[in-house]
């Protein structure tokens, strides 16, 4: 059984900073890829930040300069460090893992965390 979970959501004021993390336990091996998604009521998950297995990362044009994601892989533990925090960055924020069970690969989500910006 695979668990992710997520920790670090809250309510912020605008220009203010957030730090979540997810950390991956259970039979979860090789993960090849580590995302933050989020999701703002009545509207779609979109991806926020995608870090690889070889340290590669991606953001969402709307997030660049003021996200970083980052990964301990010792930990099977991601982080994204939230600045500059917008209104329109709240969401309900989830954790995506794609890695191996030791049969076949396959993502793994967490709860999700809710991020709240406002004043």
């Amino acid at each position: 059984q695979v668990q992710l979970v997520e920790s670090g959501g809250g309510l912020v004021q605008p220009g203010g900073s957030l730090r979540l993390s997810c950390a991956a336990s259970g039979s979860i091996f090789s993960i090849t890829r580590m995302d933050w998604y989020r999701q703002a009521p009545g509207k779609q998950r979109e991806l926020v930040a995608r870090i690889t297995s070889g340290g590669s990362t991606n953001y969402a044009d709307s997030v660049k300069g003021r996200f970083t994601i980052a990964r301990d892989a010792a930990k099977n533990t991601v982080y994204l460090q939230m600045n500059s925090l917008k209104p329109e960055d709240t969401a309900v924020y989830y954790c995506n893992a794609f890695g191996s069970n030791g049969i076949v690969y396959r993502d793994y989500w967490g709860q999700g965390t809710q991020v709240t910006i406002s004043s």
